[in-house]
């Protein structure tokens, strides 16, 4: 039975699919792969068939292909790099199984994936365009999306799943829910950090406070988020970064002083009533900017507000070109967590990828 989005086509004799193909490999070389397969302690100790650098890049083509089986990505792959190198492929002639290919996604883990994604962007960060900027800001924009995975134990155990109780009889109507939280360049929508597998909850913040580790005070940070996520202002400016959120409910904020701009301070409160941080708190019809940038004088309201609109380019661009669309319908294939994880660092690699040939 094929999985959802799957389609039950033969490999086409295309030029362009084995080009996307060789385009993941001249974009992750294998010297590359390799030192983050040993970095990650995934080298083998004997010979296989599916040594860990043909792992990655079956990964990643999974990702590029996602809609098409096992046994035709491997054809593809195999294909691919055979007509590129010559015969000097590293996919063995004789077609794995699925049961082979799966156990070797589950000895490469999550880990080497992630490690690639970090020395990609490491390696491609000098040579890729200027990010966009705001007076001396550098401006980037968090965004997150859910992915849809299978509904297995071990899935549901982890991201949860919707199963209300119709008279007495359980009714599982939706899929387990896996979310990414994504960092990116604005102008650029270069992905500079991530967060991925993380559980769909309502009382959580729809970000990750791993995304702010690493700013600076050069940085300005964009965001469309839920009013849980103030909860993660103090982890921003802890970092010295400064940020501007549109929050799609009124703060909880008291009121203080106003400025001529419809802009006024607020401030940030604990449990105990104790306000740490102070901010500014900007009305944009049935929403509210939320920014650490207090003088009104220096930027007016009106700024603000068109500099907040850049974040919903990027927030298109992650949707259409990274594949992870929210509320969209692709499904992974991974029926365990730690797949799940290695497949959405699969798709930040390829959206990474196509960021670069764009």
């Amino acid at each position: 039975m094929p999985r959802p989005g799957q389609l039950r086509a033969s490999v086409e004799d295309n030029l362009s699919d084995r080009i996307a193909v060789r385009l993941l490999v001249r974009t992750f070389p294998p010297d590359l792969v390799d030192h983050v397969v040993a970095e990650c302690g995934r080298s083998e100790l004997r010979s296989r068939r599916l040594p860990a650098r043909t792992v990655v890049y079956f990964v990643l083509a999974i990702c590029l292909f996602w809609h098409r089986s096992y046994g035709q990505v491997v054809q593809l792959l195999a294909e691919s790099l055979n007509w590129a190198d010559r015969g000097r492929n590293p996919v063995p002639p004789l077609p794995p199984t699925t049961a082979a290919l799966s156990r070797a996604r589950a000895r490469l883990g999550p880990e080497p994936m992630a490690a690639l994604f970090s020395e990609a962007v490491m390696r491609s960060s000098a040579a890729r365009a200027t990010c966009d900027s705001y007076r001396r800001w550098r401006v980037l924009a968090a965004d997150a999306a859910t992915v849809s995975v299978p509904d297995t134990p071990d899935n549901r155990a982890r991201y949860g799943a919707t199963t209300p109780v119709v008279e007495r009889v359980t009714v599982r109507t939706s899929l387990p829910r896996a979310r990414v939280a994504v960092l990116a360049e604005c102008g650029s929508d270069t992905i500079t950090k991530a967060a991925v597998g993380l559980p769909v909850t309502s009382t959580d913040p729809t970000l990750a406070r791993e995304l702010f580790t690493g700013l600076s005070p050069e940085d300005l940070v964009l965001a469309d988020c839920g009013a849980e996520d103030l909860n993660l202002l103090p982890a921003v400016r802890a970092s010295g970064a400064d940020l501007l959120w549109r929050v799609r409910a009124e703060p909880p904020m008291p009121w203080r002083t106003a400025f001529p701009d419809s802009s006024y301070l607020s401030g940030m409160c604990d449990s105990s009533g104790r306000c740490h941080t102070e901010v500014r708190v900007i009305e944009e019809g049935s929403y509210f900017l939320v920014t650490t940038l207090l003088d009104h004088e220096a930027h007016p309201a009106r700024h603000l507000r068109a500099l907040a609109h850049r974040y919903r380019d990027f927030g298109i661009s992650f949707q259409a070109v990274g594949k992870l669309w929210r509320d969209g319908p692709l499904v992974l294939r991974s029926r365990w967590p730690a797949g799940v994880e290695q497949e959405v660092w699969g798709h930040l690699l390829v959206h990474h990828t196509l960021r670069s040939l764009m």
